[in-house]
């Protein structure tokens, strides 16, 4: 078992408690990169006080955090944290920002994913408290663009976790508190429809009217989704024409695909851009493609989460697992082939959502479970 395992629960929640409130209540939204930078100087201290060796990656977005931590085998290959730092909630969404009641921890972030960030960060404090360290190097990556699709960090992302034994993502979990071994992928595609402007009174048979064009495509796209095969296919958003006399000459769309497989997105990828007109005289054009790899079932990935099952068994609670709609950075792991757990944070409910909460009682269990994996793996 672990060293510190026999700890109360209470003063394991207080303190894990504490390290969530300060990250929370530093509020940090994608759009606001002094915000994130702000967070990123805390998060450092924290680390480097941890006894990490850390180091800051600059980006448009903010600062990216890269830390580094001694194991007792400083042979063997790293383990990977990956986290994010960012949430989608702007700078006053909730009042007060951090508020306990009624079991709960709530405020921006504290689900998704803030509470994952104080459990990780209060197991390596108490392993070191303890006199004890990780079997293997670990690397911590938070990032601070995650929630805005990664496009200042993935490569960071991919050049960090080459070479390493395993990831953990403490992302917030499926309900009642599964992990996340399966995540669909996510494609995004950007429809261009081009016509010919007439006026709509005096000369409609000469104009070819876009918006048509588009319905056309429109239902074709919706016709590549495969409910059996956890294919969907969504057209989010769509514009076009001028004003109402004019026959539109420009509409556009933009579309999101989720996919389990590798195989399924080819398959759609295909299709979207094999699009082709249907009214004479109109022009389609497709941009984008995939945005995230499917997480797949591996046998890797699935010894993985028996691992994290086992140590949760062992602590007499059950750690059940599952597919997640949406993708997160440890697709990116995941995509590469390297063995990734995710949806390991606290439970809770309300992600992205004004009643956004981890449940307290959750946050020992969770400490105990990061703490034994870095033991054991």
């Amino acid at each position: 078992m672990s060293v510190f395992a026999s700890l109360p629960d209470q003063e394991l929640e207080e303190a894990t408690l504490r390290r969530l409130r300060r990250l929370v209540e530093l509020e940090s939204p994608s759009s606001d990169p002094v915000r994130l930078r702000a967070l990123a100087g805390e998060l450092a201290a924290s680390l480097a006080g941890l006894g990490a060796e850390v180091d800051t990656v600059e980006s448009e977005a903010g600062e990216h955090l890269v830390a580094r931590l001694t194991g007792s085998d400083p042979l063997l290959e790293p383990i990977l944290l990956l986290a994010h730092m960012d949430t989608v909630h702007a700078v006053g969404s909730f009042d007060p920002v951090f508020q306990v009641a009624d079991g709960r921890a709530s405020g921006p972030g504290t689900f998704d994913m803030k509470g994952g960030i104080a459990c990780m960060l209060e197991a390596i404090a108490r392993l070191r408290q303890a006199g004890s360290q990780p079997r293997r190097p670990v690397v911590v990556l938070i990032t601070c663009d995650e929630e805005a699709g990664s496009g200042t960090s993935r490569q960071l992302i991919e050049d960090v976790a080459g070479g390493v034994h395993a990831v953990l993502v403490p992302e917030p979990p499926l309900p009642g508190g599964q992990a996340k071994t399966r995540r669909k992928g996510v494609s995004i595609y950007q429809i261009e429809v081009e016509g010919r402007a007439s006026h709509a009174g005096l000369a409609p048979e000469k104009g070819v009217n876009a918006i048509v064009e588009l319905a056309h495509q429109v239902l074709a796209i919706t016709a590549m989704a495969d409910p059996a095969a956890g294919t969907t296919t969504s057209v989010g958003v769509v514009g076009g024409g001028t004003i109402s006399n004019v026959v539109p000459e420009r509409a556009w769309a933009h579309v999101d695909v989720r996919f389990t497989s590798a195989a399924e997105s080819g398959r759609v990828d295909r299709a979207m851009r094999s699009l082709r007109p249907v009214l004479q005289g109109t022009a389609v054009a497709v941009e984008g493609g995939v945005n995230r790899p499917p997480m797949e079932l591996t046998v890797a990935g699935v010894d993985l989460y028996e691992e994290a099952r086992a140590i949760a068994a062992a602590e007499g609670w059950e750690l059940g697992q599952g597919l997640a709609g949406g993708a997160s950075d440890g697709s990116f792991t995941a995509g590469m082939g390297v063995p990734t757990l995710d949806g390991i944070g606290p439970d809770g409910a309300g992600a992205h959502a004004a009643h956004e909460h981890v449940l307290i009682a959750d946050l020992p269990r969770r400490v105990r479970l990061y703490s034994r994996l870095l033991e054991i793996l």
